[in-house]
């Protein structure tokens, strides 16, 4: 077994676990404003996923699919529009609360002076049981993480890169099946100690101040990623 071969594989792919991208974003959504279950299966999906990644590398599938021109411009319009659709949901999450906000503003003008003696405690707590009320399910946040990361053309690239420059075919069967594994245990590592630091409820207490946020960076995150694919689509199938 190539050992130096998977501690390169491994710290490359620490570095893009620990980047600021749609794995990270959603995984932080997910943490600070869910449940840890529902956290830690949204974990359990991005691993999946970067798993399915691997093997599609190693068995050549996903080079086939770059390789084809309709099948990889079907396979990065898929990804762009979902992660449109998660990004525009994130933004559209903050706006409508904030004119939910400012319409409760305007009905209630003297909610201010009324409020003057309640606690920073009590509303927090307010604020807290108003985020479990839109608690989404294990499944649903199991989900998140495995489209999110599965249908990111850039992750597509990003292994397809890894695995043929460094995963070439004189590598040994065992090499490449501890490849797949290690990425897949360093994805789990990660993603699940995010889940269960920020699902801790002290954390949790703290941020949902900042929950607006939050939805904001993961739906700019979303949407830079979608609109910096389709501008590169664009270049290339149009303009080019």
């Amino acid at each position: 077994m190539d050992f130096a071969l998977l501690s390169t594989l491994a710290v490359i792919h620490c570095l893009a676990l620990i980047s600021p991208g749609p794995d990270f974003a959603i995984i932080v959504k997910t943490s600070t404003q869910q449940s840890r279950q529902t956290a830690l299966m949204c974990a359990t999906g991005i691993s999946v996923a970067i798993l399915l990644h691997s093997l599609m590398s190693l068995l050549g599938i996903s080079l086939m699919i770059q390789q084809s021109e309709i099948a990889y411009l079907a396979v990065q319009l898929i990804g762009v529009s979902y992660l449109a659709y998660m990004g525009f949901g994130a933004i559209s999450s903050v706006l409508t609360s904030n004119n939910f906000q400012s319409k409760n503003e305007f009905k209630n003008p003297t909610e201010e002076n009324q409020n003057a003696e309640t606690s920073k405690v009590d509303k927090e707590d307010k604020l807290v049981a108003n985020r479990q009320f839109k608690e989404i399910k294990p499944s649903k946040g199991f989900q998140l993480g495995l489209y999110t990361n599965l249908l990111n053309p850039k992750a597509l690239i990003f292994f397809i890169t890894i695995f043929t420059v460094l995963v070439t075919p004189q590598v040994t069967i065992e090499t490449k099946v501890a490849s797949a594994a290690l990425l897949f245990s360093l994805s789990v590592i990660w993603f699940c100690f995010l889940a269960i630091m920020l699902t801790k409820p002290i954390i949790q207490k703290r941020m949902v101040k900042g929950s607006k946020a939050i939805d904001a960076i993961t739906g700019v995150i979303f949407m830079g990623v979608a609109i910096t694919i389709l501008i590169s689509l664009i270049n290339v199938h149009i303009i080019g």
